[in-house]
């Protein structure tokens, strides 16, 4: 990578019912300019929404960057800060012997991550945060969008 500009992520992910229809956004901050992105799936769960924001945020980068990704999910952010390593190791399995969930989107973040530098970080969720007010309502167009379609 040979800038220090950052591209600011938020991401938020969310279902109504868990599982059930589920919607994720996600903002993408560069040098001033916003990009919006949301979508949804018929039947699945908070996690898995949760990860894939974060999972298309980073798609949508078009060469390596530095990245600051703020999420409202510990699940998202201590899953790939903390808890992949010992995963892996275990044979993606958790602390106490079970198969980790959602282990597709688990490694499919991991790939992603490695051709960017990613700092994470945690706000928490619907407590006035601007930006993660604006990811949550994303998700929540998406999931209005499909059940209308």
């Amino acid at each position: 990578m040979t800038t220090n500009e950052q591209v600011e992520i938020f991401t938020d992910g969310g279902c109504r019912g868990n599982p059930g229809v589920g919607g994720w956004g996600a903002l993408l901050r560069f040098r001033g300019s916003e990009k919006h992105l949301k979508g949804a799936e018929e039947y699945t769960t908070n996690n898995r929404m949760e990860l894939t924001a974060a999972i298309e945020a980073l798609r949508s980068l078009t060469r390596p960057c530095k990245v600051k990704l703020i999420t409202d999910s510990k699940y998202v952010k201590n899953g790939i800060t903390e808890w992949l390593p010992g995963w892996k190791k275990k044979n993606w399995r958790t602390a106490s012997g079970k198969e980790v969930k959602n282990k597709d989107l688990w490694i499919a973040l991991e790939e992603l991550i490695q051709m960017h530098e990613v700092e994470w970080g945690w706000v928490k969720g619907h407590s006035g945060h601007t930006e993660n007010d604006l990811v949550d309502a994303l998700a929540n167009q998406a999931m209005d969008e499909f059940s209308r379609s």
